[in-house]
């Protein structure tokens, strides 16, 4: 696992990705519409049904700036672009904030849409 490194005058400091990774997800799962961050499925032998990470969230890091990859379910109804939207302001804004990484772009695929489960008539006795 690559680490970001910071050289300061009293020493160095070392971020991980997993570290930027919970930022950015506790940053995308604040935002409404938001419903949680994808899952991926498998078939039977294992093998990926998407050529993607398998992760959720992926950190590109290159010198001292970050491409971040978010894959999120959001809530049937709302537009998507916004909350696309709102999703890369408040990412960005986050791990910038907390970690000093410069961050180019966040980059959002919407893995899902999860729809509210319809009333169901319960049965007269």
């Amino acid at each position: 696992m690559q680490n970001h490194d910071v050289s300061q005058s009293t020493g160095n400091l070392r971020i991980s990705r997993e570290v930027i990774a919970t930022i950015a997800r506790y940053a995308a799962l604040e935002i409404e519409g938001v419903v949680s961050m994808a899952s991926f499925a498998t078939n039977l032998k294992g093998w990926l049904l998407k050529k993607q990470s398998a992760r959720p969230i992926s950190i590109e890091l290159n010198d001292d700036v970050a491409v971040i990859c978010l894959h999120i379910n959001v809530r049937s109804g709302v537009n998507i672009p916004k909350v696309s939207e709102n999703v890369q302001r408040a990412v960005k804004e986050a791990v910038q904030n907390m970690t000093g990484i410069v961050v180019s772009r966040v980059n959002i695929v919407i893995a899902g849409i999860v729809f509210d489960e319809p009333l169901r008539e319960q049965p007269e006795e």
